[in-house]
Protein backbone atom coordinates (compact mmCIF):
# COMPACT_ATOMS: atom_id res chain seq x y z
CA UNK A 1 0.00 0.00 0.00
CA UNK A 2 1.35 3.43 -0.91
CA UNK A 3 2.45 5.97 1.70
CA UNK A 4 -0.67 8.13 1.91
CA UNK A 5 -0.52 9.78 5.30
CA UNK A 6 1.42 11.23 8.21
CA UNK A 7 1.29 8.31 10.66
CA UNK A 8 3.74 5.46 10.13
CA UNK A 9 1.75 3.32 12.57
CA UNK A 10 -1.45 3.65 10.54
CA UNK A 11 0.43 3.01 7.29
CA UNK A 12 1.90 -0.17 8.77
CA UNK A 13 -1.56 -1.33 9.89
CA UNK A 14 -2.69 -1.43 6.26
CA UNK A 15 0.62 -2.54 4.73
CA UNK A 16 0.32 -6.33 4.91
CA UNK A 17 -3.21 -7.62 4.52
CA UNK A 18 -6.51 -6.27 5.82
CA UNK A 19 -6.68 -3.99 8.83
CA UNK A 20 -9.15 -4.69 11.61
CA UNK A 21 -10.32 -1.35 13.06
CA UNK A 22 -12.63 -1.70 16.08
CA UNK A 23 -14.34 1.19 17.85
CA UNK A 24 -15.38 1.68 21.46
CA UNK A 25 -16.55 4.69 23.42
CA UNK A 26 -13.91 5.71 25.95
CA UNK A 27 -15.24 5.69 29.50
CA UNK A 28 -18.16 3.32 28.84
CA UNK A 29 -19.38 2.34 31.38
CA UNK A 30 -16.50 3.70 33.49
CA UNK A 31 -12.84 4.63 33.10
CA UNK A 32 -11.11 1.48 34.37
CA UNK A 33 -13.49 -1.01 32.74
CA UNK A 34 -13.14 0.84 29.45
CA UNK A 35 -9.35 0.44 29.55
CA UNK A 36 -9.77 -3.31 29.98
CA UNK A 37 -12.16 -3.44 27.03
CA UNK A 38 -9.91 -1.49 24.67
CA UNK A 39 -6.94 -3.67 25.63
CA UNK A 40 -9.09 -6.75 24.91
CA UNK A 41 -9.62 -5.45 21.36
CA UNK A 42 -5.87 -5.20 20.97
CA UNK A 43 -5.38 -8.80 22.13
CA UNK A 44 -8.09 -9.87 19.68
CA UNK A 45 -6.10 -8.62 16.70
CA UNK A 46 -6.89 -4.92 16.29
CA UNK A 47 -4.56 -3.07 13.94
CA UNK A 48 -6.06 0.38 14.55
CA UNK A 49 -8.42 1.22 17.42
CA UNK A 50 -10.90 4.07 17.05
CA UNK A 51 -11.50 5.65 20.46
CA UNK A 52 -14.79 7.50 20.72
CA UNK A 53 -14.56 10.82 22.58
CA UNK A 54 -18.12 11.52 23.79
CA UNK A 55 -20.05 14.50 22.45
CA UNK A 56 -23.57 15.46 23.46
CA UNK A 57 -24.94 15.63 19.89
CA UNK A 58 -23.50 12.66 17.94
CA UNK A 59 -25.33 13.06 14.63
CA UNK A 60 -23.73 10.06 12.88
CA UNK A 61 -24.48 7.53 15.59
CA UNK A 62 -27.32 5.09 16.02
CA UNK A 63 -28.98 4.36 19.35
CA UNK A 64 -26.40 1.77 20.44
CA UNK A 65 -23.50 4.20 20.36
CA UNK A 66 -25.59 7.17 21.52
CA UNK A 67 -26.42 5.26 24.70
CA UNK A 68 -22.75 4.40 25.19
CA UNK A 69 -21.82 8.06 24.82
CA UNK A 70 -24.39 8.97 27.47
CA UNK A 71 -23.01 6.33 29.86
CA UNK A 72 -19.51 7.70 29.35
CA UNK A 73 -20.53 11.33 29.88
CA UNK A 74 -22.49 10.37 32.99
CA UNK A 75 -19.34 8.67 34.30
CA UNK A 76 -17.40 11.92 33.92
CA UNK A 77 -15.54 11.60 30.62
CA UNK A 78 -13.95 14.81 29.34
CA UNK A 79 -11.37 15.56 26.64
CA UNK A 80 -8.57 15.78 29.22
CA UNK A 81 -9.57 12.46 30.79
CA UNK A 82 -9.73 11.00 27.28
CA UNK A 83 -6.13 12.01 26.63
CA UNK A 84 -5.03 10.58 29.98
CA UNK A 85 -6.84 7.35 29.06
CA UNK A 86 -4.95 7.11 25.75
CA UNK A 87 -1.64 7.65 27.52
CA UNK A 88 -2.35 4.86 30.02
CA UNK A 89 -3.36 2.20 27.49
CA UNK A 90 -1.11 -0.82 27.00
CA UNK A 91 -1.77 -1.66 23.34
CA UNK A 92 0.17 -2.26 20.13
CA UNK A 93 -2.53 -0.98 17.77
CA UNK A 94 -2.47 2.56 16.42
CA UNK A 95 -4.96 4.85 18.18
CA UNK A 96 -7.41 7.12 16.36
CA UNK A 97 -9.79 9.57 18.02
CA UNK A 98 -13.34 9.77 16.67
CA UNK A 99 -15.24 12.82 17.81
CA UNK A 100 -17.09 15.93 16.65
CA UNK A 101 -15.59 19.21 15.51
CA UNK A 102 -17.10 21.43 18.19
CA UNK A 103 -15.08 19.63 20.87
CA UNK A 104 -11.91 19.90 18.80
CA UNK A 105 -12.40 23.57 17.98
CA UNK A 106 -13.36 24.64 21.52
CA UNK A 107 -10.65 22.66 23.33
CA UNK A 108 -8.14 25.50 23.65
CA UNK A 109 -10.63 28.30 24.21
CA UNK A 110 -9.92 28.96 27.88
CA UNK A 111 -6.21 29.44 27.23
CA UNK A 112 -6.93 31.54 24.16
CA UNK A 113 -9.33 33.78 26.09
CA UNK A 114 -6.77 34.30 28.87
CA UNK A 115 -4.11 35.26 26.36
CA UNK A 116 -6.48 37.59 24.51
CA UNK A 117 -7.49 39.34 27.73
CA UNK A 118 -3.84 40.11 28.39
CA UNK A 119 -3.06 41.23 24.85
CA UNK A 120 -6.32 42.92 23.91
CA UNK A 121 -6.70 40.67 20.89
CA UNK A 122 -9.70 38.48 19.99
CA UNK A 123 -9.48 34.89 21.22
CA UNK A 124 -9.09 32.33 18.46
CA UNK A 125 -7.86 28.91 19.53
CA UNK A 126 -9.11 26.75 16.66
CA UNK A 127 -8.21 23.06 16.29
CA UNK A 128 -4.45 23.31 16.87
CA UNK A 129 -4.39 22.91 20.70
CA UNK A 130 -6.53 19.77 20.51
CA UNK A 131 -4.34 18.22 17.82
CA UNK A 132 -1.17 19.09 19.72
CA UNK A 133 -2.52 17.46 22.89
CA UNK A 134 -3.73 14.41 20.94
CA UNK A 135 -0.29 13.92 19.42
CA UNK A 136 1.31 14.13 22.85
CA UNK A 137 -1.12 11.44 24.09
CA UNK A 138 -0.13 9.04 21.30
CA UNK A 139 -3.14 9.55 19.04
CA UNK A 140 -2.23 8.83 15.41
CA UNK A 141 -5.31 10.17 13.61
CA UNK A 142 -8.72 11.80 13.82
CA UNK A 143 -12.15 10.91 12.44
CA UNK A 144 -14.57 13.85 12.54
CA UNK A 145 -18.00 12.87 11.12
CA UNK A 146 -19.52 16.35 11.11
CA UNK A 147 -16.63 18.22 9.46
CA UNK A 148 -17.22 19.03 5.76
CA UNK A 149 -14.14 18.67 3.57
CA UNK A 150 -14.60 22.26 2.41
CA UNK A 151 -14.05 23.49 6.00
CA UNK A 152 -11.32 21.05 6.98
CA UNK A 153 -8.19 22.95 5.99
CA UNK A 154 -7.36 24.37 9.47
CA UNK A 155 -7.65 20.91 11.02
CA UNK A 156 -5.70 19.28 8.21
CA UNK A 157 -2.91 21.86 8.64
CA UNK A 158 -2.74 21.11 12.36
CA UNK A 159 -2.72 17.37 11.69
CA UNK A 160 0.13 17.81 9.20
CA UNK A 161 2.07 19.90 11.73
CA UNK A 162 1.83 17.29 14.48
CA UNK A 163 1.94 14.13 12.34
CA UNK A 164 -1.67 12.94 12.63
CA UNK A 165 -3.82 11.53 9.86
CA UNK A 166 -7.22 13.06 9.09
CA UNK A 167 -9.71 10.36 8.13
CA UNK A 168 -12.92 11.24 6.29
CA UNK A 169 -16.13 9.25 5.93
CA UNK A 170 -17.34 8.62 2.37
CA UNK A 171 -21.07 7.91 2.15
CA UNK A 172 -22.76 6.02 -0.72
CA UNK A 173 -24.10 9.39 -1.88
CA UNK A 174 -20.71 11.17 -1.93
CA UNK A 175 -19.91 11.79 -5.59
CA UNK A 176 -18.31 14.02 -8.25
CA UNK A 177 -16.62 17.23 -7.08
CA UNK A 178 -17.45 16.67 -3.43
CA UNK A 179 -15.77 13.27 -3.50
CA UNK A 180 -12.68 14.78 -5.13
CA UNK A 181 -12.47 17.54 -2.50
CA UNK A 182 -12.76 15.02 0.29
CA UNK A 183 -10.17 12.64 -1.16
CA UNK A 184 -7.72 15.51 -1.66
CA UNK A 185 -7.74 16.09 2.12
CA UNK A 186 -7.92 12.53 3.48
CA UNK A 187 -4.87 10.79 4.88
CA UNK A 188 -4.13 7.43 6.52
CA UNK A 189 -7.31 5.70 5.33
CA UNK A 190 -10.78 6.55 4.17
CA UNK A 191 -13.78 5.36 6.19
CA UNK A 192 -16.17 3.92 3.61
CA UNK A 193 -19.75 4.03 4.88
CA UNK A 194 -21.30 0.71 3.85
CA UNK A 195 -24.87 1.97 3.79
CA UNK A 196 -26.98 5.08 4.26
CA UNK A 197 -28.19 5.92 7.73
CA UNK A 198 -26.56 5.93 11.16
CA UNK A 199 -24.21 3.41 12.73
CA UNK A 200 -25.57 0.08 13.96
CA UNK A 201 -24.94 -3.64 13.70
CA UNK A 202 -26.84 -5.45 10.94
CA UNK A 203 -27.43 -9.06 9.95
CA UNK A 204 -26.46 -8.51 6.31
CA UNK A 205 -23.98 -6.55 4.22
CA UNK A 206 -25.27 -3.79 1.95
CA UNK A 207 -24.81 -3.96 -1.83
CA UNK A 208 -23.92 -0.27 -1.57
CA UNK A 209 -20.53 -1.37 -0.20
CA UNK A 210 -19.33 -2.77 -3.53
CA UNK A 211 -20.58 0.28 -5.38
CA UNK A 212 -18.76 2.60 -2.97
CA UNK A 213 -15.49 0.67 -3.29
CA UNK A 214 -15.76 0.74 -7.07
CA UNK A 215 -16.07 4.55 -7.01
CA UNK A 216 -12.93 4.83 -4.88
CA UNK A 217 -10.61 2.52 -6.81
CA UNK A 218 -8.81 5.38 -8.56
CA UNK A 219 -7.77 6.95 -5.23
CA UNK A 220 -4.53 5.59 -3.80
CA UNK A 221 -5.48 5.46 -0.11
CA UNK A 222 -6.55 2.45 2.00
CA UNK A 223 -10.32 1.91 2.10
CA UNK A 224 -11.78 0.63 5.37
CA UNK A 225 -15.48 -0.25 5.36
CA UNK A 226 -17.73 0.36 8.34
CA UNK A 227 -21.43 0.67 9.36
CA UNK A 228 -23.21 -2.63 9.98
CA UNK A 229 -20.41 -5.23 10.26
CA UNK A 230 -21.12 -7.64 13.09
CA UNK A 231 -19.73 -11.08 12.17
CA UNK A 232 -16.71 -12.76 10.65
CA UNK A 233 -18.60 -13.68 7.50
CA UNK A 234 -19.41 -9.99 6.93
CA UNK A 235 -15.73 -9.13 7.26
CA UNK A 236 -14.78 -11.92 4.86
CA UNK A 237 -17.23 -10.77 2.17
CA UNK A 238 -16.26 -7.11 2.44
CA UNK A 239 -12.52 -7.72 2.20
CA UNK A 240 -12.98 -10.27 -0.59
CA UNK A 241 -14.90 -7.51 -2.41
CA UNK A 242 -11.94 -5.15 -2.34
CA UNK A 243 -11.81 -3.43 1.06
CA UNK A 244 -8.42 -2.86 2.68
CA UNK A 245 -9.91 -3.05 6.14
CA UNK A 246 -13.06 -3.29 8.25
CA UNK A 247 -14.37 -0.92 10.91
CA UNK A 248 -16.61 -2.40 13.62
CA UNK A 249 -18.31 -0.38 16.33
CA UNK A 250 -21.92 -1.13 17.28
CA UNK A 251 -21.46 -4.91 17.54
CA UNK A 252 -18.71 -4.33 20.10
CA UNK A 253 -20.55 -1.57 21.96
CA UNK A 254 -23.53 -3.96 22.17
CA UNK A 255 -21.35 -6.44 24.07
CA UNK A 256 -20.49 -3.76 26.62
CA UNK A 257 -24.12 -2.64 26.95
CA UNK A 258 -25.42 -6.20 27.34
CA UNK A 259 -22.71 -6.96 29.89
CA UNK A 260 -23.67 -3.93 31.95
CA UNK A 261 -27.35 -4.86 31.77
CA UNK A 262 -26.65 -8.47 32.77
CA UNK A 263 -24.24 -7.40 35.53
CA UNK A 264 -21.32 -9.34 34.06
CA UNK A 265 -17.83 -8.83 35.38
CA UNK A 266 -15.31 -6.68 33.54
CA UNK A 267 -13.28 -9.81 32.76
CA UNK A 268 -16.28 -11.59 31.22
CA UNK A 269 -17.11 -8.63 28.99
CA UNK A 270 -13.46 -8.28 27.97
CA UNK A 271 -13.34 -11.96 27.02
CA UNK A 272 -16.40 -11.53 24.78
CA UNK A 273 -14.88 -8.50 23.10
CA UNK A 274 -11.64 -10.36 22.48
CA UNK A 275 -13.49 -13.38 21.05
CA UNK A 276 -15.56 -11.32 18.60
CA UNK A 277 -12.44 -9.41 17.62
CA UNK A 278 -10.65 -12.63 16.74
CA UNK A 279 -13.65 -13.76 14.69
CA UNK A 280 -13.72 -10.48 12.78
CA UNK A 281 -9.97 -10.39 12.20
CA UNK A 282 -9.93 -14.00 10.97
CA UNK A 283 -12.88 -13.30 8.68
CA UNK A 284 -11.05 -10.35 7.16
CA UNK A 285 -7.96 -12.47 6.61
CA UNK A 286 -10.02 -15.18 4.88
CA UNK A 287 -11.50 -12.55 2.59
CA UNK A 288 -8.05 -11.22 1.76
CA UNK A 289 -6.75 -14.71 0.97
CA UNK A 290 -9.73 -15.35 -1.31
CA UNK A 291 -9.04 -12.11 -3.16
CA UNK A 292 -5.26 -12.41 -3.43
CA UNK A 293 -4.80 -16.11 -4.22
CA UNK A 294 -6.67 -16.08 -7.57
CA UNK A 295 -4.66 -13.02 -8.61
CA UNK A 296 -1.39 -14.73 -7.71
CA UNK A 297 -2.31 -17.85 -9.69
CA UNK A 298 -2.79 -15.90 -12.92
Amino acid sequence: MADTGNSEAIAEAFADGPAYVPYLVVGDPDYESSKAYVEALDRGGADVIELGLPFSEPIAEGSTIQEALVRSLDAGMTPDRFFAFAEELDVDAALVCMTYYNLIYQYGDSEARSASDASGETASAGPRPFVERAAAAGIEGLVVPDLPAEEADPLREACDEFGLDLVFIVAPTTRADRLDRLMERVSGYVYVQARLGTTGARDDVSDQTTQSLDRLREYDVPKAVGFGISAGEHAERIVAGGADGIIVGSALVDIVAEGVEDDLSTAEIADRLEALSRELKEGAERGYAARVEPAESR
